[in-house]
């Protein structure tokens, strides 16, 4: 598999912690389906995407649990929902700088993909997956625990009033409300999952996931004004 253009990969596995011995699955792991033939699209990263959400949920359920002996289940429940959503894998896939070490179709490749949140939420957990299967449980944990132990002592919250506060950001810059619009819809009935994209005039569209499109909203609210480096209070928590 061609890498022109892209970084070495030691360098993703030093941010990582973790030096391959398969680097056939950490390839495998930064494949988007775009760069794929049709008949081959079971080798781009979604598979391990699977296997990688499942590895990141426990071993953050387990730190939660030793980090914070005395919380109750739901206290606990809502830092593990906050720690392992797409919009703080994304964020840990930043510090890892994957973007670059993506490897996407040619039309993906000049359309921004390398830094949208839901791709890189996707390829995160993607390789949590390949490190577990390159080198077990521990560590694939020692990776976790090297992208979210700060994290875990301050987890990140899209905040209820996100849009709000988003749309007093682009009024103070005299830019038109932001607008939402769907980008997709996953799941069942019973257990939807929405990616809403939010667009401002003159600025880079954000992106959330969540189990209704009003939290999808939030979460993309959110997103932006993380990306922007604005804070703000939560009162109430978004994906309950």
């Amino acid at each position: 598999m061609s890498r022109k253009g892209r970084p070495p990969l030691t360098e993703l596995e030093a941010a990582l912690g973790h030096r391959f011995t398969d680097r056939a699955l950490l390839e495998h792991a930064l494949t988007h389906i775009s760069a794929l033939p049709v008949a081959s699209r079971i080798a781009s990263y979604q598979r391990l995407e699977f296997l990688g959400d499942r590895v990141l949920g426990l071993t953050v359920a387990d730190m939660l649990f030793h980090a914070y002996p005395d919380d109750e289940e739901g206290a606990m429940s809502r830092r593990l929902a906050d720690l392992v959503r797409k919009e703080t894998c994304a964020a840990v896939a930043a510090t890892w700088n994957v973007g670059p070490h993506l490897k996407l179709g040619t039309g993906e490749s000049q359309s921004g993909v390398r830094k949208r949140t839901t791709i890189l939420g996707d390829v995160c957990e993607a390789l949590i997956g390949a490190v577990f299967l390159d080198g077990g449980y521990e560590a694939a944990r020692g990776t976790v625990e090297r992208g979210w132990g700060e994290r875990l002592r301050s987890p990140l919250t899209p905040p209820s009033d996100a849009k709000t506060a988003l749309q007093e950001w682009a009024q103070a810059r005299t830019l038109k409300a932001p607008t939402y619009r769907l980008v997709s819809r996953t799941g069942p009935d019973h257990n939807p999952r929405f990616v809403i994209a939010v667009d401002v005039e003159t600025q880079q569209s954000a992106e959330g996931e969540g189990r209704s499109k009003r939290l999808a909203e939030m979460a993309a609210a959110a997103a932006f004004m993380a990306r922007e480096g604005v804070s703000f209070s939560d009162e109430e928590g978004a994906d309950g």
